[in-house]
């Protein structure tokens, strides 16, 4: 099972209630947060709705994707 590392890179001001909400939900609340979670379609959908405001990096068992390329 993947871990998604969730960082936001951009504040939420002027962003719409939706877009905050996400960033809450996702465990974020100002820039340079970071928040851990496992890979699901869920969370999958939240990351696309605030994709301008976060960077994605998806680690597997415990070492980051690059790393087993």
């Amino acid at each position: 099972m993947s871990t998604l590392r969730i960082r936001q890179r951009k504040s939420a001001i002027g962003e719409k209630a939706a877009a905050k909400g996400t960033l809450s939900a996702l465990g974020l609340g100002r820039p340079g947060a970071e928040a851990a979670h496992a890979d699901s379609a869920t969370v999958r959908g939240m990351i696309r709705r605030v994709a301008h405001l976060v960077e994605v990096t998806e680690s597997a068992a415990g070492r980051k994707a690059e790393e087993t390329r």
